[in-house]
This record gives C-alpha cells, structure tokens and sequence, in this order.
C-alpha cells in the first residue's frame, strides 16, 4: 500500500514546519505498513492552470500519474492567512480536470483513492482548511474517511520561531503521538 504526500510549503528547500510534521507522521505510516513519498511542490516546475497536461511542458502529469498509482494522497500546507498555501491551491487547481471528467458523467480516475489532510500553523484556521480539503477530495472522487487529519497548531511554528526539526519532532511526539497513529490506522482500515 502507497501514499502520495504532497508537501506544500512554500519552501524550496531548507526547514519546514510542515516538513517536519510530514515526517513525523511519516513513522505512523510506516508502523502501518505504508510506504509513502514525499513531494515537495516548491521544489518542481508547476504551472498555473486548470489542466493535467498543458501546451508547455512541467511536472505535473508526472506528479498526477503518482498520484494515480497511489492508494492514499495526502495534503500537507501551513495556514497563510487563514488558508491553505499557494503552492497546494496550484495542485488543486491543476487536478480541476479530473471534476471535468466527472461533470461528463464519467467516472474519477481518483475513485477508491482515500485522502488525509496535515496541517501547521501558529494561529487558527486548521479546521477551515481542512473542510476545504475534504470538500474538494470529495468533489473528484477521493473519499475522507474519519480520523484523517492531523492538525498542530503551536507558537513554535511562527515565522521567525528556530525550533530545530528536533525540537518539533519531540513536542508532535509528547502531544500529538495518540492523534497520528489513530489517522495513520484510519487510513489504513479504510484504504484496506
């Protein structure tokens, strides 16, 4: 069984909140059984636009095409300004077509996909994106079983915090242990 995580900081590279929780779940995964990759979005070429494939080429169709082959797709963002980053909207948008698909009355090229939602922030807006999410994963096919997401709210995540990915790892651990592996089993039975 296989998950395709797609890591939406806007980072390119270096530390990353959301990064460091990814991977902190990653071991949750792991204990289950679940092989998963991660795909930092900031880190490939991805136009804009509302179709797989476009005129010019990007790496998208090979980032859908491992979405395709994955049983389970997560999406991992921090919270800018109450809403998920510009880097998952860029997915979002790119996989529009797979709704134009279904608007034609054929069936998702997503279905019996299960999805999950992992979030960082420092201030509220867990819960805003996460419906979004949901709807969204809905709307093309993927299904959202319970216990699903994994949100972390916490002043260590500010801007300019130095937590050290030590640091993070060690307080998701004291406070989010039990919350990972119960989403990392609901992903499990409800892919299974």
């Amino acid at each position: 069984m296989k998950a395709i995580i797609l890591l939406a900081t806007l980072k390119n590279k270096g530390r990353s909140n959301t990064e460091a929780l990814v991977e902190f779940f990653g071991e949750y995964l792991t204990k289950q059984n679940i092989e998963f990759e991660i795909i930092r979005l900031a880190s490939h070429n991805i136009l804009p636009g509302t179709y797989i494939h476009m005129n010019t080429k990007d790496d998208w169709p090979e980032i859908y095409n491992k979405i395709l082959e994955a049983k389970i797709v997560l999406f991992a963002t921090p919270i800018w300004w109450n809403n998920h980053s510009s880097e998952l909207q860029r997915a979002i948008e790119r996989l529009d077509e797979v709704y134009d698909i279904i608007l034609k009355g054929e069936d998702s090229p997503l279905d019996g996909k299960i999805g999950g939602v992992i979030v960082t922030g420092d201030s509220d807006g867990v819960e805003h994106i996460t419906g979004n999410i949901a709807n969204f994963f809905c709307s093309i096919g993927i299904t959202v079983p319970p216990y699903t997401s994994l949100g972390v709210i916490w002043e260590g995540h500010a801007k300019n915090s130095k937590k050290t990915k030590a640091q993070l790892h060690k307080y998701y651990k004291r406070n989010y242990a039990k919350d990972a592996e119960a989403m990392a089993e609901s992903l499990k039975k409800a892919a299974k």
